[in-house]
């Protein structure tokens, strides 16, 4: 009986307490007993929330949540103490590709030069010769020598196969691939688009091409089917969730890798949500430019859906830090790791502004999300002049125009971003790996406003993390590694590989808002605020168990979070074994 009348109590006190809950009937799933970081406006710490049809019903004590289910009907998920965080957000990844990057063989991690001849010997005895031999995205800046493989020591690991050491916009060929290429001390960029070769005191091409990628015409390995191209992309989202991501951005769709998406979500089988940042081609005639904008506004995708959802386009305006290209604003300085000989060298600028203007324009009309891969502070300075401009024809606060990356900017425009409502997409992994070879290069004071995150934030400017996790299936092994707990403490810290000290810690963030960098700041830059990115009433269910508290843990002790459980609209996607 006694039993019988508390239950009543519950009842009562949770039909009082949520009235709109109990008028709907009983939550499908209770989680109680545990610190729920709401991360909404407030950034609230609960005990418990319940969920129905793939919403949070409501957020509160254990007992007020408990009060709301019904047994039989309900199930009850005691949470053990631990803590519960929204489902974390990545604001830039190229999933497709990254799935399938090792499908021929697996890449063996390269961090010195040595490392790097010696992956090109071996693949010489496997590698018909004749055929090309390439890396991907082994960036000098994270090889401890720091500059890239010289052309003669191509030629000595692989005389008899052209060789490309690709990385970012910027490759380095031995004496076969540059003569594939065409590439001679004679050729010249005729197709109106960006890149130049580097040459050396006898005015030869040294290896070094920069912005060509277009021109070199060379692959190898086997190729996936479509089959297995759907296996590694759903091999790859399972380890984003077990890393905490429900949701990505990608920041380089195509037409191809977006069916790849549409499939999946047709067969009901994503476990991450997508917004899609679609590309287009950036160099012939404007007027085929403007119409390839025009088809992807055209594009069914814009629609509202939670699951794939196209945003907006992307493009790249500069070059990258990795590789010595980033457009900068001052000289970037003589340096034969990065093969710069020329004094006055700024980097590469893969747009003329005036073209840039006719695309942005014709973007905003379309009501679209513009971003671009804008690393140096002359590319970002560009860019949001550009947005400026639009701006006067057109309104863009409300359409989030992006600066992608936006590694090196200056405090007029982290003020002109937050002031025009543009969002910034920043990836803490290259301070953490790439600061060294940065400090070397630039000097610390010409660094101060390298990711300058807690200035964005002052400013009421809108930041987020991505990754942009490019090559590899594995949160620590991939190209970029996309840990978010790793890229969290660093935001913490700003420390960094091989480096002492710390790059600027004035701009490092509190740990509200290193979570909020990966939650509610992400939500924000897709479009997807009002669904997710907190644990609110009315939200999706996305969230996280993970097995400490990142409030009061050491700060340390936050990169090497585990994940225990993720959950996307309500059902468990991910639950973390004893062998992991």
């Amino acid at each position: 009986m006694r039993k019988n009348i508390l239950v009543l109590i519950f009842l009562f006190a949770g039909a009082w307490l949520c009235p709109a809950a109990a008028q709907e009937g009983p939550p499908d799933a209770v989680f109680f007993g545990g610190k729920v970081v709401t991360v909404d406006a407030g950034f609230g710490v609960r005990e418990a929330f319940a969920v129905r049809a793939g919403r949070i019903v409501t957020v509160g004590t254990s007992a007020e949540m408990r009060a709301l289910g019904r047994a039989g009907l309900t199930q009850f998920h005691d949470l053990g103490g631990r803590t519960v965080l929204p489902g974390l957000i990545d604001s830039h990844v190229h999933a497709p590709a990254a799935s399938v990057f090792e499908f021929d063989h697996e890449i063996p991690s390269m961090e010195t030069i040595q490392e790097v001849l010696d992956y090109l010997a071996a693949r010489t005895k496997v590698v018909p010769e004749g055929q090309w031999i390439q890396t991907q995205q082994v960036f000098i800046t994270r090889l401890k020598e720091a500059r890239y493989p010289t052309r003669a020591e191509l030629d000595a690991v692989a005389p008899k196969h052209p060789v490309n050491f690709r990385t970012g916009p910027d490759n380095m060929l031995n004496t076969l691939g540059l003569k594939k290429c065409g590439f001679d001390r004679n050729f010249s960029v005729k197709d109106g688009g960006p890149g130049y070769l580097e040459k050396d005191a006898n005015g030869e091409p040294n290896g070094l091409a920069r912005g060509l990628s277009r021109f070199i015409k060379g692959g190898g390995g086997r190729s996936p089917n479509d089959a297995e191209q759907q296996d590694r992309l759903k091999a790859l989202f399972r380890d984003y969730n077990q890393i905490g991501f429900t949701a990505v951005a990608d920041r380089g769709a195509t037409p191809e890798s977006m069916k790849r998406y549409e499939r999946l979500r047709a067969g009901g089988e994503l476990t991450v949500r997508v917004a899609l940042s679609q590309t287009f081609p950036t160099v012939g005639a404007m007027s085929s430019i403007l119409s390839a904008i025009d088809q992807i506004a055209a594009s069914p995708l814009r629609q509202p859906d939670p699951w794939l959802h196209l945003i907006g386009t992307k493009i790249w305006l500069d070059g990258g830090m990795l590789t010595g290209s980033a457009y900068m604003l001052q000289p970037w300085g003589r340096n034969e790791n990065y093969g710069i000989r020329d004094d006055t060298y700024r980097g590469v600028l893969n747009v003329p502004p005036d073209q840039l203007l006719e695309m942005v324009r014709r973007v905003a009309k379309h009501g679209m999300q513009f971003t671009a891969h804008a690393v140096g502070d002359a590319a970002g300075t560009l860019l949001v002049d550009t947005y400026e401009k639009v701006n006067r024809e057109i309104p863009v606060h409300d359409l989030r125009m992006g600066v992608t990356h936006s590694n090196f900017m200056t405090r007029d425009l982290i003020e002109r971003s937050a002031r025009l409502g543009v969002v910034l997409d920043i990836q803490p992994i290259w301070l953490y790996l790439d600061t060294r070879t940065l400090v070397s290069q630039f000097g610390y004071d010409r660094l101060r406003y390298f990711q300058p995150l807690k200035s964005i934030l002052a400013a009421g400017g809108v930041t987020g993390g991505g990754s942009d996790h490019m090559l590899k299936i594995g949160d620590l092994r991939a190209i970029n590694p996309y840990n978010p707990f790793l890229a969290m403490w660093t935001t913490l810290t700003r420390r960094a590989k091989w480096y002492e000290g710390q790059l600027h810690p004035e701009e490092a963030l509190t740990r509200r808002q290193a979570i909020e960098f990966y939650t509610r700041n992400n939500a924000f830059l897709i479009f997807w605020e009002k669904e997710i990115g907190s644990l609110e009433s009315g939200k999706r269910a996305d969230f996280i168990v993970v097995d400490r508290d990142l409030l009061t843990c050491p700060v340390d002790a936050v990169k090497d979070t585990r994940v225990l459980e993720t959950w996307v609209e309500g059902k468990r996607v991910y639950a973390r074994t004893t062998a992991r």
